[in-house]
C-alpha cells in the first residue's frame, strides 16, 4: 500500500515546519524551550492539518523520548494503563512521551489518571484538541500544562509544503503557479488537506508525454468547499457568531456580511437570524427604534423562503444593521437594573402604586395619593415611582444619537430640567 503523500512529506526538524512562526520560529517561545532542554507538560490547540502531531513527534526525537500515541476518540484508561506498565524498563529508561489526540474525547476521570504521572516526570504529556482547552480540558490538567495554539496556515506557507510536495509526486508533473495558488487558499489553512488535493490531481491528470497535466478547473474540482470549516458545535462556529455580532455593532457592513456568508454557507439559517434579533435591540436600540420593525420581517422571510433565497433579506437586515446608528442604552439600562436586583437592592413597591382594584384595598392605603399621569398637563406629573431605597437612582441615560437626544430635550422640557 502506497503511503499517503502528507505522510511522506512529514517534517523531520522544526526548520521543516511550514507555518507556526509565532511558536516555532527562530524567535518562538516553544522552540527555545524544546532548545533549553526542557520538555514540559504541552496542549496543543488548533485545526486539523496544522502541524500538531508532526511537532509532537519532532519534540520526540529531538528530546531522546519514546513517543506513544493515543486518540481519545478509540481510546481508553487500559491503553493508558499499557504505556505506565512500560516505564521504568529499557523500553523507555527516559520516561515516555505520550502524545494524546482530541483529548476533550476523554472524560474527568480518564484524564485524572494521568495526574499523577505527570507530576512525576515518568510521563511528559502533549495533548491535542480541535476545542477550546479551557472548556474542553480538566482543571488539574490545564494547571499542569502549557498551552500553545496552532492557527491555520496561511496561503504562502501551505505553497511551500505543495512545491515539496511536487517533487515527490510519482509522475513528472506540468503543474502552473496558479494552481497551487488556488489549493493554498482552497484549503482552509489546512496543509493536509492540501497535499491531498495534489494527490488526488495527480492521479485525475491527464498525460501529455507522459507528463501529468495540472488544470485549474481540475484543481477547482478536487478542492470543492474545501477551504469551509463549519462545526456547529465548535468553536469555530461560536467565533463566527461573535464576529457576526461585533461586526454589526462595529458598523462594519462588509465583514457583517462575510461573517453572513459563512453561516449560510453553513446552512446556518437559524444563528444568523438570532444573533440579527439581538443586535438590533441591544447596539442599535433606540437610536434607530424602526430597525427593529424592519430585521424582524426580513428574518420572518428568510424563514419562509429558506436557502437560497433566505439570503437576500438577511443581507440586507445585516447591512441595515450595521450601518444604523447605534445606543446600547436601553440594554444598558436593563443590565444595571438586574444587578441591583440581584445584588438584593430594591424593597417594597410604593404604597400609592400598588393596586387598588380589590375590595378592602383602600383599608390598606394601597393607591392612596396617586397622581393620574392623564389628568395633568402634557401627560406628566411629578412622582415617586421607584421604591424608597433606589428613589433616586437613574438606570436609563440619553445616548448622544439623535433620536434619544430628541427624547431628552422634549423630557427636559416638560419636567422643567436644566
Amino acid at each position: 500500500m502506497r503511503e499517503p503523500l502528507a505522510e511522506r512529506l512529514r517534517p523531520s526538524t522544526l526548520d521543516d515546519v511550514v507555518g507556526q512562526e509565532h511558536i516555532l520560529g527562530k524567535t518562538g517561545v516553544l522552540r527555545r524551550i524544546v532548545q533549553s532542554g526542557l520538555l514540559p507538560n504541552l496542549i496543543f490547540y488548533g485545526p486539523s492539518g496544522t502541524g500538531k502531531s508532526t511537532v509532537s513527534s519532532i519534540l520526540a526525537r529531538e528530546t531522546g523520548r519514546r513517543l506513544c500515541k493515543l486518540n481519545a476518540t478509540t481510546s481508553g484508561l487500559s491503553d493508558v494503563k499499557e504505556i505506565i506498565e512500560s516505564l521504568d524498563t529499557m523500553l523507555a529508561p527516559n520516561g515516555v512521551l505520550l502524545y494524546l489526540d482530541e483529548i476533550q474525547y476523554f472524560n474527568k476521570k480518564q484524564q485524572q489518571s494521568l495526574l499523577e504521572y505527570m507530576e512525576n516526570g515518568k510521563i511528559t504529556l502533549i495533548a491535542s484538541t480541535t476545542e477550546n482547552p479551557y472548556f474542553a480540558i480538566y482543571n488539574a490538567i490545564l494547571s499542569r500544562a502549557t498551552v500553545f495554539e496552532f492557527k491555520p496556515l496561511e496561503p504562502k506557507d501551505v505553497i511551500i509544503a505543495l512545491k515539496r510536495a511536487v517533487t515527490l509526486l510519482d509522475a513528472e508533473v506540468d503543474c502552473p503557479p496558479e494552481v497551487l495558488e488556488h489549493i493554498a487558499v482552497s484549503c482552509g489553512g489546512d496543509v493536509r488537506k492540501a497535499l491531498t488535493a495534489l494527490e488526488l490531481l495527480e492521479a485525475a491528470a491527464a498525460r501529455e508525454d507522459g507528463i501529468a497535466v495540472f488544470t485549474l478547473e481540475d484543481a477547482k474540482q478536487v478542492t470543492q468547499r474545501s477551504a469551509m470549516r463549519f462545526d456547529r458545535d465548535g468553536d469555530s462556529h461560536y467565533d463566527v457568531m461573535s464576529a457576526f455580532q461585533k461586526s454589526m455593532r462595529g458598523s462594519d457592513p462588509d465583514a457583517a456580511i462575510h461573517y453572513l456568508a459563512r453561516l449560510l454557507a453553513g446552512g446556518d439559517i437559524a444563528s444568523a437570524c438570532r444573533r440579527l434579533l439581538v443586535t438590533v435591540s441591544e447596539d442599535v436600540g433606540l437610536a434607530y427604534p424602526q430597525c427593529v420593525t424592519i430585521v424582524k420581517a426580513c428574518v420572518d422571510a428568510a424563514v419562509q423562503l429558506g436557502m437560497p433565497e433566505a439570503m437576500m433579506p438577511l443581507s440586507q437586515a445585516v447591512i441595515l444593521v450595521a450601518t444604523a446608528p447605534k445606543s446600547n442604552t436601553a440594554s444598558g439600562a436593563v443590565g444595571a437594573a438586574l444587578a441591583d436586583i440581584h445584588a438584593g437592592k430594591g424593597g417594597e413597591v410604593p404604597s400609592h402604586l400598588r393596586s387598588s382594584a380589590y375590595k378592602g384595598a383602600e383599608k390598606l392605603g394601597h393607591g392612596e395619593g396617586y397622581k393620574y399621569a392623564h389628568s395633568f398637563e402634557n401627560n406628566y406629573v411629578s412622582q415617586q415611582y421607584l421604591p424608597d431605597a433606589l428613589k433616586n437612582v437613574k438606570y436609563y441615560k440619553f445616548g448622544a444619537n439623535k433620536v434619544e437626544q430628541t427624547a431628552k430635550k422634549y423630557w427636559d422640557e416638560i419636567k422643567g430640567n436644566k
